[in-house]
């Protein structure tokens, strides 16, 4: 019986709330490149999508990229 992993959700979590960093950031984004909220990040092409893969690496810290204390 192979796993499956989970899809992924759409949805925003109570945890992290609407202004968890990625959705604000996505949001600022659609903004200035006049993209439909609505679409996903994956559905993004050319151009768009180099632009969101930079903005997304240079402004989101991986938990892996933060200095250990």
């Amino acid at each position: 019986m192979s796993e499956e992993k989970p899809k992924a959700s759409n949805e925003i979590s109570e945890g992290t709330g609407q202004f968890d960093a990625r959705f604000v950031l996505w949001r600022r984004f659609c903004a200035d490149h006049n993209i439909p909220v609505e679409t996903l990040p994956s559905d993004l092409t050319g151009e768009a999508k180099e632009k969101w893969e930079q903005l997304k690496s240079e402004q989101l810290r991986k938990p892996a990229e933060e200095e250990q204390p």
